[in-house]
């Protein structure tokens, strides 16, 4: 069990966590792009209810994080893709634990 009474600094590992993938739209993010790339639309469908406004801040913020990459294909009409790094795959044992987390707390209900 953690302890409480640890100091939090500005390099905290919860602290940095909660930095980079916290929030309502960064983990389904995450979680939807997978070991896949996708255009923005098909990410925008496969999370209905996240705006594109929305969605094109997180992933800004994803990228700036170098937890997403941005691949454009360099073509007329522009196609670009969006596909997780390998510090971004260091997420899905975190979204794993969320998912039992949340199966565990219905069931618990």
């Amino acid at each position: 069990m953690p302890s409480n009474n640890q100091k939090l600094s500005a390099r905290c590992p919860v602290r940095t966590t909660l930095e980079l993938v916290g929030g309502k739209w960064k983990l389904l993010i995450i979680q939807q792009l997978g070991n896949e790339s996708f255009r923005l639309s098909e990410i925008r469908k496969s999370i209905p209810d996240i705006s594109e406004k929305m969605l094109i801040q997180e992933l800004k913020y994803l990228l700036q994080n170098h937890m997403v990459e941005r691949i454009n294909f360099g073509e007329v009409p522009p196609r670009v893709n969006y596909r997780l790094t390998e510090k971004g795959k260091l997420a899905f044992p975190l979204i794993q634990a969320i998912q039992q987390f949340g199966l565990a707390y219905h069931d618990a209900m």
